[in-house]
């Protein structure tokens, strides 16, 4: 319209989005030649921009309580823009790894600094039926739509269903994101501690040094070996030599609660509780340790006038 070529920014009301579940035919013709191509998963995301903005271009979902369940990032050209919204929540952390898998030392970090972990299951919860809110936000000015996701009108699973699933699904993304964290901050201990012992290198001096940071680090692996399978390398068969861990578990568990639009089962609603409250006990452990153990450690240290190792995470 006339209206939105004057202003310098636009978001176009958007449509009602499908929530559906990707299926396969039990009998397909492979690469037929004449099967169409459909339009990418999800809600289509329109706005005008009258000229290039200086910063980025962000679009947030909001759900029907206010909460922002997902932040994108856009397209920022002249004209008309299009971005596509999966559905899905924001994904869980991702586990990064500073130290070789056990008996693997062959495997080391990237340049980054850290490696993913092969086996890692992260969560994006699907977004349950309702209304949410876009916000559209260039160079400080803001614009809204609603956005209606609607349930697959094929689906024999109830939006209560659903409610209850995203629910107990939302909650598995919490305590793995626990886990992770606990995870990753392990990780950055032990790596500080090899870093700290190939300084310090054979000086006799250094002993009792390079003796408590060993025990302290085989006290953090005490904990770690709860949390994920540190065996797994990523070569091929991790899944039949090592068995699970926490985090791969509590994955394992949201992919199959949210396999279809029913609510959990009884047994899966108590797995659940078993898994949130393993995550409790190591994650309080781990805290422990790090007030007292890490604390000692860090004391030794000062006393020979060497760096403190940080118990915060990156």
């Amino acid at each position: 319209t006339a209206q939105t070529l004057e202003a310098s920014a636009d978001l176009f009301p958007p449509r009602d989005a499908y929530r559906f579940r990707f299926t396969t035919q039990p009998e397909t013709v492979p690469y037929d030649p004449t099967a169409g191509q459909n339009p990418p998963y999800g809600a289509s995301l329109n706005y005008y921009l009258k000229s290039v903005p200086k910063g980025d271009v962000n679009l947030v979902i909001q759900d029907a309580a206010g909460k922002t369940v997902r932040t994108l990032t856009g397209p920022k050209q002249a004209g008309l823009n299009r971005i596509w919204w999966d559905l899905r929540f924001t994904q869980t952390k991702q586990m990064r790894l500073r130290t070789s898998p056990e008996y693997a030392p062959e495997i080391t970090v990237g340049p980054e600094g850290w490696r993913p972990h092969s086996g890692e299951r992260r969560i994006a919860v699907l977004a349950p039926p309702e209304t949410y809110t876009v916000k559209l936000t260039v160079d400080g000015q803001e614009y809204s739509q609603k956005l209606n996701v609607l349930k697959d009108p094929h689906s024999n699973g109830t939006e209560s269903d659903i409610q209850t699933q995203t629910k107990l699904v939302t909650s598995l993304s919490v305590e793995l994101n626990g886990t992770v964290d606990a995870v990753n901050q392990i990780e950055s201990l032990r790596a500080q501690l090899a870093s700290l012992k190939t300084e310090l290198g054979s000086n006799e001096n250094a002993a009792a040094i390079r003796s408590s940071a060993d025990q302290l680090n085989s006290k953090l692996i005490e904990i770690e070996d709860n949390l994920f399978q540190m065996k797994a390398t990523g070569r091929g068969q991790d899944g039949v030599r090592w068995s699970p861990k926490l985090s791969e578990k509590i994955g394992y568990l949201a992919d199959e609660v949210s396999s279809s639009d029913f609510q959990p089962t009884t047994q899966q609603v108590a797995v659940h509780d078993e898994l949130k409250e393993q995550s409790a006990t190591y994650r309080q452990r781990l805290n422990l340790l790090v007030e007292k153990e890490v604390a000692a450690f860090n004391a030794l240290l000062r006393q020979r006038n060497v760096p403190n190792v940080i118990s915060n995470t990156p």
